[in-house]
């Protein structure tokens, strides 16, 4: 039997700043024209306000470290074509960061602890009184009708980290077994010889566990105001650490859109588009009953991004991994997904693609194609982790981009692998692809083009080594945050509150 191969190394994502030019790499973009939001003329601030809460030692620590990030920080050591010196917030986002006193609330001091009395005894109990009184400081400044930060840090010390990071939840019985299942219907872990991608979806550890990170940011999510939670690491300069410099990249990334800001964009090349990531993950209803819950993360063409929570999917013993949406819960999930595209944007797309990681079936199928009848085009893209392995010429293994078809049938996209413009792999493993399967109107080049260009609309970082599309990368924590949110209507469904 012959076997058929056809290559094709898609170009690096190209991405939109303040100027006119196009850069594949946000530091470089950043620093060359600024944020894309530069574009906003006088609608835009001229500074983000910075709330912050925690331990008095960790509220000064992270004052200075904003400090610091007004300034360059060099590399340590030699730089390179990942590694770059950061210039200094301003230079970066002409944006001037502000953190007045009065904008910092200490959980601590010399005189009171309140933390250390919230984190003695059980740490179930223990971890409901941490969140309860960084949250009650949160609703503090998100009540304010002056002076109201755009964004709060929410400074963890170690100590509470060690203890109260994780909680085992007082789970029923009945959870308990849905954890099994939920293990059993995990596929086998692959030799670390392999670079695997990381579960984007929920796993048993989750479901039997509470984490303080996503518990924050759901009350944060019902107070509307953005939080980013800052640790010893972001604030420590040690040897295990990554360098000062890449560490502020990524924090000033990250705290520019969640205050409000559009880093990068890519640029318009097509039709108005609204790219959905539909997954699923568990949550327990206000009766304790546990429900399988559809969600879709969306994005525009220009970045824009929103979570929008599905109806829920009943449990049954035997479902395993691959829940489907019935066709009137995708129908809904997708018209829920329209009217807030059409809120945020004016208008309604003119093509939608869909991202899974388990297949469309019939029922899924005709929902949506239903949703969407006035919607010019659609496509409806499957991406799956494979065991696919392709060899280069040389050193290194194939170039992001890469999309390998097999017999004309099966197409194979490599998110991670050579990257030019780093002149090199930047992993330890041998890169793993997704197989793209792609139904619609489009083909599956075209499927893969649009993965690889969402792998860099991760506004929380600004490396550029993404794997997963935003469509999906997040669903994981998402999922996470609205099992802790609990079943009310959602105060926020912007992407900002999320990451």
């Amino acid at each position: 039997m012959s076997i058929e191969l056809a290559i094709v190394e898609l170009s690096p994502p190209r991405l939109q700043f303040g100027g006119a030019s196009t850069h594949t790499d946000p530091k470089i973009g950043l620093l060359s024209a600024g944020p894309f939001d530069l574009r906003f003329g006088s609608a835009r601030k001229d500074n983000i306000h910075v709330g912050v809460i925690g331990p008095a030692q960790q509220v000064a620590a992270a004052r200075r470290w904003l400090e610091r990030c007004s300034g360059e920080i060099p590399i340590l050591g030699e730089p390179s074509l990942l590694k770059k010196a950061f210039p200094g917030f301003k230079e970066a986002f002409h944006k001037r960061l502000v953190a007045p006193d009065a904008s910092s609330i200490a959980l601590s001091s010399d005189s009171h602890d309140e933390l250390a009395r919230a984190l003695q005894g059980d740490a179930y109990q223990a971890f409901q009184r941490v969140v309860d009184l960084y949250a009650d400081a949160h609703l503090r400044l998100a009540s304010r009708d002056l002076n109201r930060p755009d964004i709060v840090l929410m400074c963890i010390p170690d100590d509470i980290f060690n203890k109260v990071s994780s909680v085992e939840r007082k789970a029923t019985e009945s959870e308990r077994k849905r954890a099994k299942e939920i293990r059993r219907a995990r596929p086998s872990n692959q030799l670390d010889l392999f670079d695997t991608l990381d579960e984007v979806e929920q796993t048993p550890e989750d479901f039997l566990r509470r984490d303080l990170r996503l518990a924050l940011k759901a009350r944060a999510l019902r107070s509307r105001l953005p939080i980013q939670l800052v640790t010893e690491v972001l604030l420590s300069d040690t040897a295990r650490n990554q360098d000062p410099a890449t560490r502020a990249w990524n924090f000033a990334v990250g705290l520019y859109y969640k205050a409000g800001g559009v880093p990068w964009r890519l640029p318009p090349t097509g039709p108005e588009t609204c790219f959905v990531g539909i997954s699923f993950h568990h949550f327990r209803t206000t009766r304790r009953a546990i429900v399988r819950s559809s969600l879709a993360q969306a994005f525009s063409s220009d970045g824009e991004g929103f979570a929008i929570r599905g109806e829920g999917v009943p449990v049954e013993p035997e479902q395993g991994r691959n829940v489907h949406l019935s066709e009137q819960q995708a129908f809904e999930l997708t018209q829920n997904v329209l009217a807030e595209y059409e809120l945020r944007t004016g208008g309604a797309p003119l093509r939608v693609v869909l991202h899974k990681t388990s297949y469309f079936d019939p029922a899924e199928q005709t929902g949506f194609a239903a949703a969407l009848k006035n919607t010019p085009i659609v496509s409806m893209v499957t991406l799956v982790p494979s065991l696919f392995r392709l060899l280069r010429y040389g050193a290194y293994p194939p170039k992001v981009g890469t999309v390998c078809t097999v017999n004309n049938d099966r197409s194979f996209l490599f998110t991670s692998g050579f990257m030019p413009e780093l002149g090199t792999y930047p992993g330890p493993h041998v890169p793993q692809p997704f197989e793209v399967r792609c139904l619609g109107a489009e083909n599956a080049v075209a499927a893969a083009q649009d993965v690889l260009n969402l792998t860099r609309m991760n506004w929380n970082t600004a490396d550029i080594r993404g794997k997963w599309p935003v469509s999906l990368s997040f669903a994981r924590r998402v999922g996470g945050i609205l099992d802790e949110y609990g079943d009310d209507d959602l105060a926020e469904t912007s992407f900002r509150y999320f990451v």
